[in-house]
Order: structure tokens, then C-alpha cells, then sequence
């Protein structure tokens, strides 16, 4: 009997002693700018930077509200990536059956750009013909002796400026079909990772 109270006793003890080496030490600053110790922070206080203590004293964790929020939204973010893999993953093996498929798609989509480049490029040509002539013939005017009219000298800036602007938009169309085809490409590669056989199942 007496045993069973000495045995019960010591695991009062022994429980008691983990609770306190298990408690936590928090430090923490009012909205008064006044510091607190206590081993509960206060609800109000919870969103708020705070510092914990090991049973020596020494500090083990800080918590700062603004890391945690950018953590928090990491989190969220690499969540919703991931969510959004998943769905383009599940649109691409259900959208084409082979990567010949996602070729013939590339192809395309890129018939109207790669048209409108060619056209670009044969405005550019005449555009460039245009400009050269003008400035040909306030060449030969200078050279003459004679006086360049004011229309020519119109002529030559605004077939200047249009050359300028047909360049941009060739650029343009230009980057577009790369964008494409880079787009396509990843898809296929991607395509490939998810259809391929693990060497283990050959």
C-alpha cells in the first residue's frame, strides 16, 4: 500500500516537473511600448512580434508577424501553383494523344502569324524602295543646284516614319512566333515527362 502511494507520488512529481520544463517563456511589447513575460501571450498581443524563452533563458524562437504573413503567402502562392500544374497537366494529356498532335497545334496557330510577318516584311520592301527613291531625288536636286521642295522633304519623313513603324510591328509579329513556339515546345516537352514509361515498368 504503501508503495502504491510512493509510486503514485512520484509520478505526480514526475508530471509536474515536465509541465515545467515543457512551459514556454514569451516575451512580448504592449501597445504601449511597455515589455511583458509571461507564459501566455495575451489574444490581443498574438499577431504581434514576440520572443520565446528555453527554461535557460535563451532565446529559441522569434516570431515576426510580417516574415510569417510572407511565408503565409508563399505557402498560398506555391499552393495555387501547383493547383494550376495539376489542371494544365490534366488539359494536356487530355487534349492531345500524341506529340505529332501538339506540332500540327503549333502549326496552327502560327499560320496567321507567320502570314502577317510576310506581309510585314513585303510592306517593309516597298517602304524601303519609296524611301530610297525620295531621297535619290533630293539627292540628284542637291547635286543640281536646285531647291528640294518642301513636299519631298514631307515625302521623306513620312516614308521615314512609316518604315520605322513597320519595323516595330514586324518585331513584334516576330516575337509573338517565338513566344508560340516556346509555348508549344514546353508543352511538349511537359507532355512527355507525363506520358513516359518509368524504366521500372518497361
Amino acid at each position: 500500500m504503501n508503495n502504491a502511494k510512493i509510486s503514485a507520488a512520484i509520478l505526480v512529481l514526475y508530471c509536474t516537473f515536465c509541465a515545467t520544463a515543457e512551459a514556454k517563456l514569451y516575451k512580448w511589447v504592449d501597445d504601449k511600448g511597455e515589455t511583458h513575460y509571461g507564459e501566455v501571450v495575451p489574444p490581443e498581443y498574438a499577431n504581434k512580434d514576440r520572443v520565446q524563452f528555453n527554461d535557460k533563458g535563451r532565446e529559441v524562437k522569434k516570431k515576426d508577424v510580417a516574415d510569417e504573413a510572407a511565408q503565409s503567402k508563399r505557402s498560398v502562392e506555391d499552393e495555387q501553383a501547383a493547383i494550376d500544374r495539376r489542371r494544365k497537366d490534366k488539359a494536356l494529356i487530355n487534349t492531345y494523344s500524341s506529340e505529332k498532335e501538339i506540332d500540327l497545334a503549333r502549326d496552327r496557330n502560327l499560320q496567321q502569324i507567320v502570314a502577317r510577318i510576310n506581309s510585314i516584311q513585303t510592306l517593309i520592301k516597298t517602304a524601303q524602295e519609296n524611301l530610297d527613291n525620295y531621297r535619290k531625288e533630293a539627292e540628284s536636286a542637291s547635286k543640281s543646284g536646285r531647291k528640294i521642295h518642301e513636299s519631298l522633304h514631307a515625302d521623306i519623313a513620312e516614308a521615314e516614319s512609316k518604315l520605322a513603324k513597320l519595323k516595330q510591328d514586324l518585331a513584334s509579329a516576330q516575337e509573338r512566333e517565338a513566344a508560340v513556339k516556346a509555348s508549344y515546345e514546353a508543352d511538349k516537352a511537359r507532355y512527355r515527362e507525363l506520358t513516359e514509361v518509368p524504366k521500372s515498368k518497361r
